[in-house]
């Protein structure tokens, strides 16, 4: 404890403005650069890998690696902002300056919760998020500088990946439907704007990716509505654009992969998760959620149900596609093609392509062109991944009817969670190898509705699982497919291990393991080379530099970790 005490002494020495905050906040120009210094937006960079420059933590350096400090955020309108850290062991040593926003009337309280997305680091500031509410950390020590509550209406309080940042303001979305404004210094909310119809069943988790003056926002949700991507002026906080993920009118593309364009009206395709930005094409590529009803297909027949759990590319200035590609023609199991999607320029076939790659949660991965879409890779990554007879012309999987949902129940791999979900991936341009989980789960689905007409959103059947064939960090090459490497995590499915995945120059790979450790491998063999014991992590890793010094945080729940070497 003597030697942190020293760092942070120094620290308020060296750099008393960034230590409260005050730095000049985020160029537009910084998100194109390398990551290393700073954590600026939910992948890092807008390239999705996940990949920091950063070397001072390496294969040698790593066994050295030790707390910094901790923090537990407490959530909620009345309870404190934040407690203990690792310089103190105590309360933190500040009063806290609070802030309250909120359309709902303060009748509904939703206690807990955990940190499921990215922290940013600008200017020596840690800018975390939970639903409803918000802080700023000194990066440090991690004694908090402000905290903001949002007073819902309501909505699914699932997770929040994190803040969008411009400028010296922050972006977040809410559980109820609305994109909220702060700035950055000070916490102090400038305005929020209606995203979605809380009425209609939509909520909201993904982090806003700011692409020069538009404000990207996505949604979700589980019911029989149309999936959208909208643009909103970082400024102002009005709409620029709005793209459906379905076809929404008569001639729109896609409109004949659907019984009825009143089928694709309802059809889901919901915008889960944050995408990627190319700046020389300027075109936003993101995956998309499964069609609605998931599991009956009355209402939207045997077709391929177009632009569900697909990549698709539009164009940021305009919200127009460009191209798609669909990863789960007329999906039957909820896989959700709401992954992140990671560009890569590299060698292919002798020659150097600008691609795009994803690890679905269908269990196939897939190399594309990401100036037009082309179908470069397919592979079936999942171990024993069985709900497709072979690949279509298109090089996607080919469904298999016989694995749908069935009255006496059809085995399927892996289950309605995925070989991944949720958690992003990263890739390491040293090795050339993209970093995801594996769960090579299986479930039995039973059909329970017969009703030709189908079930709305994810009714009409019942999901048991039945066992696993093993959960695993993998490391895939992305010009064949194939599984470089394989590191066992002995943990149950759902991705089966902790929030995502971390990718350095030091030639390091860090991941939660599941079973409660957060874990250093290297990136070449997947060997482990250093763990620590601190709980089930929660969010994918993340690193950045300052005052010398290589951190690297991670969150269990409500708690954040933070390390680096002495």
């Amino acid at each position: 404890m003597i030697r942190k005490s020293i760092l942070f002494a120094a620290s308020l020495l060296l750099s008393p403005v960034l230590l409260l905050g005050q730095g000049n906040g985020l160029a537009n120009g910084d998100l194109l650069k390398p990551l290393k210094d700073s954590w600026p937006t939910y992948n890092g960079d807008y390239t999705g890998k996940r990949y920091s420059s950063l070397t001072q933590v390496d294969r040698t350096t790593v066994k050295q690696l030790t707390l910094g400090w901790m923090s537990k955020l407490n959530a909620g309108v009345d309870a404190p902002a934040l407690t203990g850290n690792g310089q103190r062991g105590g309360a933190a040593r500040d009063a806290v300056r609070s802030i309250i926003g909120g359309e709902g009337a303060g009748d509904i309280s939703v206690r807990g919760g955990s940190i499921k997305g990215s922290v940013l680091q600008v200017d020596g500031t840690l800018y975390v998020t939970m639903p409803d509410n918000a802080w700023a950390i000194d990066a440090r020590d991690g004694h908090p500088l402000w905290h903001y509550f949002w007073k819902t209406r309501g909505g699914t309080h699932i997770g929040n990946r994190g803040f969008g940042m411009w400028k010296g303001y922050l972006y977040m979305e809410t559980p109820d439907d609305y994109l909220v404004s702060l700035d950055a210094k000070t916490g102090k909310e400038r305005w929020h704007k209606t995203i979605a119809d809380l009425d209609q069943g939509y909520f909201a988790t993904p982090a806003p990716i700011v692409v020069g003056n538009h404000v990207l926002v996505g949604v979700g949700n589980d019911i029989d509505s149309p999936g959208f991507l909208q643009s909103f002026d970082p400024e102002t906080g009005e709409l620029q654009w709005k793209h459906y993920t379905v076809p929404m009118q008569k001639g729109d593309p896609g409109e004949s992969s659907w019984a009825s364009l009143d089928a694709a009206r309802h059809g889901g395709a919901q915008t889960w998760i944050s995408g990627a930005y190319d700046p020389e094409t300027n075109l936003y590529i993101f995956g998309t959620g499964n069609p609605t009803p998931a599991y009956t297909t009355g209402t939207r027949g045997d077709k391929d149900n177009l632009f569900t759990c697909s990549l698709v590319a539009v164009n940021v200035d305009t919200g127009k596609m460009a191209w798609y590609y669909q990863t789960s023609p007329h999906d039957m199991h909820d896989y959700d093609s709401a992954q992140t999607p990671v560009l890569v320029d590299g060698m292919f076939k002798g020659k150097m392509r600008k691609m795009v790659l994803t690890a679905a949660r269908n269990g196939y991965f897939f190399t594309l062109d990401r100036v037009t879409g082309e179908h470069l890779v397919t592979s079936k990554y999942g171990l024993t991944t069985n709900w497709a007879k072979g690949l279509n012309a298109a090089g996607g999987p080919d469904h298999d009817p016989s694995k749908d949902a069935t009255v006496g129940g059809s085995l399927v791999s892996p289950n309605s969670s995925g070989t991944v979900n949720w958690q992003p991936p990263a890739f390491s341009p040293q090795t050339g190898l993209l970093y995801v989980y594996e769960a090579n789960s299986f479930s039995l689905f039973y059909l329970t509705d017969l009703d030709p007409r189908g079930s709305m959103g994810l009714g009409g059947k019942e999901e048991v699982q039945i066992g696993s064939a093993g959960s695993y960090l993998t490391a895939i090459d992305y010009k064949t497919g194939k599984a470089a490497w394989r590191h066992r995590y002995f943990a149950g499915g759902g991705g089966g291990a902790g929030g995502g995945v971390l990718a350095t120059a030091g030639g390091l790979v860090f991941s939660g393991d599941g079973l409660g450790s957060l874990v250093a491998h290297d990136a070449a063999t997947g060997k482990p080379l250093w763990n620590t014991r601190i709980g089930q992590v929660t969010n994918a890793p993340q690193t950045y530099m300052l005052d010398g010094h290589q951190y690297v945080v991670c969150a269990t729940g409500d708690m954040l970790w933070s390390f680096l070497l002495y």
